[in-house]
Parts: structure tokens; sequence; C-alpha cells
């Protein structure tokens, strides 16, 4: 398995994440399954209407993510797609619950680390565009 990361393209992606999030990787993933590779208006109504607790914060990084999108980049929220959506396991945080007779029993409360990364197709478009055109040149001149 390849451990390098992906870093994403400066040009078109821009990316959110949100780390030490205080549910279950298996449980995120359940979410992030459904609006991997969704618009990102659909990625709202989605999240907004699914009865899930991970979909709160999902939804708070996918704001965030568009609102990099739209200040960094000048992106528009209507081209917006989601091109990658991973769920990696976080430490486990370990405490001691008080039971009867002095005895404590262990909780385990597993965290997970989301990221989101916004890919914006009008801007991938017209650069798949401008390479046509520079294609289309170059054979007339040969």
């Amino acid at each position: 398995m390849d451990k390098t990361k992906r870093k994403p393209n400066q040009y078109t992606e821009v990316a959110a994440s949100g780390q030490h999030i205080c549910i279950s990787a298996h449980k995120a993933r359940r979410v992030i399954d459904q609006i991997r590779g969704r618009s990102y208006e659909e990625t709202l109504m989605i999240l907004e209407l699914m009865p899930y607790r991970a979909c709160y914060a999902i939804l708070k990084l996918v704001y965030s993510a568009a609102a990099n999108a739209n200040h960094n980049k000048g992106f528009n929220e209507t081209s917006l797609i989601i091109s990658k959506a991973e769920v990696n396991e976080g430490t486990t945080v370990k405490k001691l619950k008080p039971r009867a007779r002095g005895r404590g029993y262990p909780i385990r409360r597993s965290t997970c680390h989301i990221t989101i990364v916004l890919k914006d197709i009008s801007v991938d478009e017209q650069l798949e565009i401008d390479k046509r055109k520079t294609y289309k040149l170059e054979l007339r001149n040969i």
C-alpha cells in the first residue's frame, strides 16, 4: 500500500480536515460513503436530512471547505463537487468509570480524522478546453 499522501491540485482543489472528532471511524464512513462524488449543494441536502450524529461534524467540514474555496481561490459554490472524502482512525481516549465496591470499568472513546477535498469542475473544464485548443493549433501548424 502506498503511504504517500496525495496533495490536492493547487489550481482546482481545496481541502478541509477535522481531527480528533469524537465519532468512531466506522460510523463516520457510513455517512461519508453517501456524499463522495456528489455536488456541494446536493451534499448539503443529504447531510441535513440524514439522521446520524456524524452528519453534523461532516456538515461543518463541508461548509469549511466551501468557505476555503470561496475565500482563498474565488471558486463559485455551485460548481464544486466532493472529489475526495476520507475517514481515518484517530486516538482512543481512555477513561475509568467508577463502579460499585471501588472498582473501575474502562471506557474507550474512539476518535477519527476526516478530510474533505472539493474540486471546482468549471476550472477543470476550462483547462480541458484550453488543452484542446492548443492541440488543434499544433495540428494546424504541422
